[in-house]
């Protein structure tokens, strides 16, 4: 063992795996020197991780005196972390408003800082509550479609035992109002359980040929007034996934999408553009990949009511007059199946859902 050096470790080396990180970090001296910022801070900066490097961090900020202040407590052991809002300038874009967490590392005058965009935790935050919402959503209907579907069984098959011994066509006519009904609830109950009855077939998916058999049933069903433009990104690979069960969930916001442009419909000038893309380092349902479908379908219609805004993927919940409210709830089970996401943006003019899906 004599003779031999220990080897130095790089900053770049020994935190690397930051890198691995949706939130913004840099690990910093005593003073704000940045020894190291990783690809998130970089990519959010606009700037390489070398031009970084080396720089006084406090001057990233609209107000350094917050950061100073944070590292000189650092400094003097005052805290374990120490946490605030401040603004992050950056190159070519608007400053970015970020949530900041100031912590000591096992070194002595080393801090990290770590960043989180407001907007992006906001964004977790909401996601949590859908996945939260669609498994409870799962939970409550197959629940309830399985206890109602027993007593309708019943009740369809007394209306029949009963219309076998009337006489009267007045009395046979509410039998059949009865069965009728119990039809239609049965078909909805079985509506209820189809994502939860039928296997899932797992092949090779090409998301355009989705996109395309979409486009199709919905201009056979609006044939005139409305455009459906594509905007695809050719380069996006197959991945494995239920090709039927992606063409329901995009059909089912699709045809919300057109229901909904009926005015623009009559007046012309209705359009619903599939875009795909690419993303990449994406953070969605609590979990980071590295490449994601992104899959917007796009609408120039009113916009979602803001008084279901926050509950159109619950079950029953509808914006239309006669409609079932269950065409997002599927789709967004059917995302969720793929270990994807379906997010909404909607304002007047234009709504835009996201389906979010992991790449290979």
């Amino acid at each position: 063992m004599i003779g031999l050096k220990k080897k130095k470790v790089l900053p770049t080396q020994r935190f690397q795996s930051l890198d691995l990180l949706a939130t913004l970090v840099a690990v910093v001296d005593g003073d704000g020197q940045v020894l190291f910022a990783n690809a998130a801070l970089e990519d959010a900066l606009g700037i390489s991780r070398r031009s970084i490097t080396g720089t006084h961090f406090p001057d990233c900020f609209t107000e350094p005196q917050l950061l100073k202040n944070a590292l000189a407590g650092a400094r003097g052991n005052e805290f374990a972390a120490l946490r605030y809002d401040a603004r992050l300038k950056r190159v070519a874009h608007d400053v970015l408003p970020v949530h900041v967490v100031v912590a000591q590392t096992d070194v002595v005058g080393e801090v990290v800082v770590e960043l989180l965009p407001l907007e992006q935790q906001a964004r977790q935050e909401r996601e949590e509550r859908l996945i939260d919402q669609a498994q409870a959503n799962k939970e409550l209907i197959r629940n309830l479609a399985h206890e109602i579907k027993n007593p309708l069984g019943g009740i369809r098959g007394a209306a029949q035992l009963l219309q076998m011994d009337l006489e009267s066509k007045d009395l046979i006519e509410y039998t059949q109002v009865i069965i009728h009904e119990a039809d239609r609830l049965q078909s909805l109950v079985d509506r209820l359980l189809a994502p939860h009855r039928r296997p899932h077939v797992v092949g090779d998916v090409n998301i355009h040929e989705v996109c395309e058999r979409v486009r199709s049933l919905i201009l056979a069903e609006f044939p005139k007034g409305l455009r459906v433009v594509r905007d695809y990104d050719t380069s996006i690979p197959e991945f494995r996934g239920d090709r039927e069960q992606l063409i329901q969930a995009v059909l089912n916001i699709a045809h919300n999408a057109a229901q909904a442009l009926a005015a623009r419909i009559a007046a012309g000038d209705a359009q619903i553009r599939f875009r795909t893309r690419v993303g990449r380092q994406v953070t969605f349902g609590k979990q980071r990949y590295r490449l994601a479908l992104e899959l917007h379908v796009i609408d120039n219609g009113p916009g979602v009511p803001d008084s279901i805004k926050d509950r159109i993927f619950f079950p029953l919940v509808s914006g239309r007059d006669g409609g079932s409210g269950l065409g997002l709830t599927l789709a967004q089970t059917f995302v969720q199946q793929h270990h994807g996401l379906i997010e909404c943006d909607s304002e007047p003019g234009r709504t835009d859902f996201k389906l979010l899906i992991p790449l290979p």
